[in-house]
């Protein structure tokens, strides 16, 4: 898929409340929630031996990146350089790949 058809996608639906703090906190509320939502169908795999839902996760994540989406539509930022930031940032603290020493000394916050 276009990251920008699903930019879009979100845009054309995400329009309250009408204030910019309000769509902020909305689209964080809205994170928060789905990201429940997708830990609790893995609990349930997890600790009542319940077939994993494949099919609700995808359902779940598809909410969270609708959201996170939001979110940077909000802040004028786009998938790309969040991505890209994201990316730049894990290679400074795992320049060799992750090891458990390199999460404790956290590089990138030196």
């Amino acid at each position: 898929m276009d990251p920008r058809k699903f930019d879009q996608h979100v845009r054309r639906l995400f329009v309250k409340p009408a204030d910019e703090t309000g769509r902020l906190l909305h689209a964080a509320v809205g994170v928060a929630g789905e990201a429940g939502e997708l830990l609790d169908g893995i609990k349930k795999h997890w600790i009542y031996g319940k077939a994993l839902d494949r099919e609700n996760l995808i359902e779940e994540c598809g909410d969270l990146l609708f959201y996170v989406q939001a979110i940077l539509n909000e802040l004028g930022i786009s998938m790309d350089d969040a991505m890209r930031q994201n990316m730049e940032k894990l290679a400074r603290r795992y320049p060799d790949g992750y090891s458990d020493t390199a999460a404790i000394e956290r590089a990138d916050k030196k």
